[in-house]
């Protein structure tokens, strides 16, 4: 069963006329991570190298296509957690970075510390000799038109979320038995500035152990962090609840609690895995036995060989 890669380009509604790029481009994001793991790669590899094709697809809410706060400036969130020993690395509130989840990995490779935040990450992300891009250069036409929408008093920040194909994760399994989990995304339409979500949280946006799984959420930053929604996914593992069933207990609670709806991916040591969600969509892929998995929405699940390239 093993490798595995699973990945998420976010939960909430996809209109039509993106549908069939999401799905594409999840489904990229997977022959690029699900090659690493054939080729003996590492799960971290995996996941960083999936997120980051996501984080360069402009339909996606993360890197490039990332929504813009309240001012109209773009700031990034990203996690990443190898569970082999827990240590993890993440990013808040970074700007003119093409590929925060990157900058999250060095964090956790270069540091002693878990989380870098807005100028100080921005600081370090310059010391490792990381790019800066032009800010224009993240924002697209549609990212402004939403947020221009939202500056209407009557405006619904949440709802807009779950309008537009959202945050990216990715979940994997190695050969060796070795899991990893990366999160990316640009965070709340409209967002105050300096505001941070669930997906540079431990636990909340992301969170790996090689004794029981790694979960990657999507959805609403401020319930999922509220629920401690990755870990929560994970203690449902200990008690000996399957990916699919600690995925929807999981989601079930954060939705009667807090009101909240989103959605996940998950694997487990043997290689079980999930792709659930409470959200209208949830557009997602997996990669295993040389198989490519995908579906948008509910009870929707195709196949195809990861070798064919579309």
């Amino acid at each position: 069963m093993l490798p595995v890669l699973v990945v998420h380009g976010g939960a909430g509604h996809v209109p039509e006329e993106y549908q069939q790029s999401v799905l594409a481009g999840v489904r990229a994001a997977v022959r690029e991570g699900y090659a690493i793991l054939q080729g003996q790669g590492s799960a971290m590899d995996a996941v960083v190298a999936a997120v980051t094709l996501l984080e360069n697809n402009p339909s996606f809410n993360a890197g490039l296509g990332s929504v813009l706060n309240a001012k109209g400036d773009v700031e990034m969130d990203a996690i990443v957690m190898d569970g082999r020993d827990l240590t993890s690395g993440a990013v808040s509130a970074v700007k003119r970075l093409a590929n925060p989840v990157q900058l999250a990995r060095l964090v956790m490779d270069k540091t002693i510390h878990l989380c870098l935040t807005g100028e100080g990450a921005n600081q370090f992300a310059r010391e490792m000799g990381v790019p800066e891009v032009p800010e224009e250069s993240l924002i697209t036409d549609y990212s402004r038109m939403r947020w221009k929408k939202n500056l209407a008093p009557d405006a619904n920040l949440v709802e807009s979320l779950m309008g537009k194909m959202g945050t990216v994760g990715a979940v994997a399994v190695d050969a060796m038995g070795n899991i990893a989990c990366a999160t990316s995304t640009g965070g709340l339409p409209n967002k105050m500035e300096g505001r941070v979500g669930d997906t540079a949280c431990i636990g909340c946006g992301g969170y790996a152990d090689n004794k029981v799984g790694a979960a990657s959420p999507t959805g609403h930053g401020e319930a999922i962090m509220k629920v401690v929604l990755a870990r929560l996914i994970l203690f449902h593992m200990e008690q000996g609840c399957s990916t699919e069933v600690a995925a929807d207990k999981a989601l079930a609670y954060m939705k009667e609690r807090v009101g909240g709806v989103g959605g996940v991916v998950v694997v487990d040591p043997q290689g079980g895995w999930s792709a659930r969600f409470s959200s209208r969509q949830m557009v997602w892929a997996a990669g295993q036995q040389n198989t490519l998995h995908f579906g948008l929405h509910a009870g929707e699940h195709f196949t195809q060989s990861t070798d064919d390239p579309n």
